[in-house]
């Protein structure tokens, strides 16, 4: 539900906003509640991946799935050198047993997969007709985190935007620019890869309604985190935490069209469109090809592992 919302403002030429509510909890989810609402999707990777998406039960049979302390840990097989020929490297993609529309999620994640041929992401997606939120997204260690919106045709972002992170690209349609999106780079180098995982990492956040979507980032060790991102309590209320990373309107955008209800994905794959691409690759300053060093070096995925302390969900 909602309380105190304010309307947006629109400038000529900016889109700011003071736009804010209050959210209840519904879900509380750490360690193997957080597992339990989630479901292994052993399928053929949409990216194409060098990658082998595998089932629960050879999750759980092969180590690539845990729970400790309340914490869920998700990683790649790192111990198995891959034929030329066979199939791609061990990994996971869950996908939640919900669907969310105007709701909040926040993330507390202490470690994000790392490794050249690496690509991550949080999301939540019916790709793209029902539209696409990346939350967390990044290839090969490459900071800072991207965060993006991808498409059916006619959605675009306004160049100028209240937010904290930078644009890169304002054309949302999954089919125009190789489906790069509309993307924000978030003002942190911290926000991804090892930069991430060496100060613990932290907060992501997204608010989703019908007029806007937001999405946070707070560092481990910053000092604006706030409180009720922290220690998550029954309820949150947005307008208190300031300005966002990212800032995706819908003035340029009708989303009753554009996007549906969205379930969250949490994936790993390895070189595929984005990370395998032989320029993105290249530029990454990466060994080898991306292909021939995910075969051929299991023990450079030991950090490709995602480590959740909780997620908290509110509507």
């Amino acid at each position: 539900m909602r309380i105190n919302f304010v309307s947006s403002i629109i400038l000529a030429h900016a889109v700011t906003t003071t736009l804010g509510a209050t959210y209840q909890r519904t879900s509380q989810l750490a360690g193997q509640t957080f597992l339990d609402a989630f479901s292994f999707q052993a399928i053929s990777d949409p990216t194409h991946g060098r990658v082998t998406y595998v089932s629960k039960s050879t999750a759980e049979a092969d180590g690539l799935v845990s729970v400790a302390n309340d914490k869920l840990t998700l990683r790649a097989d790192h111990t198995t050198t891959l034929s030329s020929s066979g199939s791609g490297r061990k990994s996971f993609r869950i996908q939640s047993n919900s669907q969310y529309k105007t709701h909040v999620a926040i993330f507390d994640i202490e470690h994000m997969p790392q490794g050249c041929g690496t690509w991550p992401a949080i999301l939540g997606a019916n790709w793209p007709n029902e539209g696409e939120v990346d939350i967390v997204e990044g290839v090969n260690d490459q900071t800072p985190n991207k965060c993006s919106l991808h498409t059916s045709s006619n959605c675009t972002m306004p160049s100028s935007r209240s937010m904290t992170g930078t644009v890169d690209g304002t054309d949302c349609y999954a089919y125009d620019n190789s489906n790069a999106g509309c993307g924000v780079k978030i003002n942190d180098t911290k926000s991804y890869g090892p930069k991430f995982n060496n100060k613990k990492g932290g907060w992501y956040a997204i608010e989703r309604r019908s007029s806007y979507i937001k999405i946070f980032f707070w560092e481990r060790t910053s000092g604006s985190v706030p409180s009720d991102v922290k220690s998550p309590g029954s309820s949150v209320n947005t307008s208190n935490w300031g300005k966002p990373a990212a800032y995706f309107p819908n003035t340029h955008c009708d989303f009753s069209t554009h996007f549906g209800a969205h379930n969250i994905i949490i994936n790993l794959t390895f070189c595929g469109d984005w990370a395998g691409s032989s320029s993105v690759y290249a530029a990454s300053g990466c060994p080898s090809t991306c292909v021939d060093y995910v075969n051929n070096n299991p023990s450079a995925f030991n950090k490709a592992y995602f480590e959740f302390n909780s997620l908290n969900i509110y509507k």
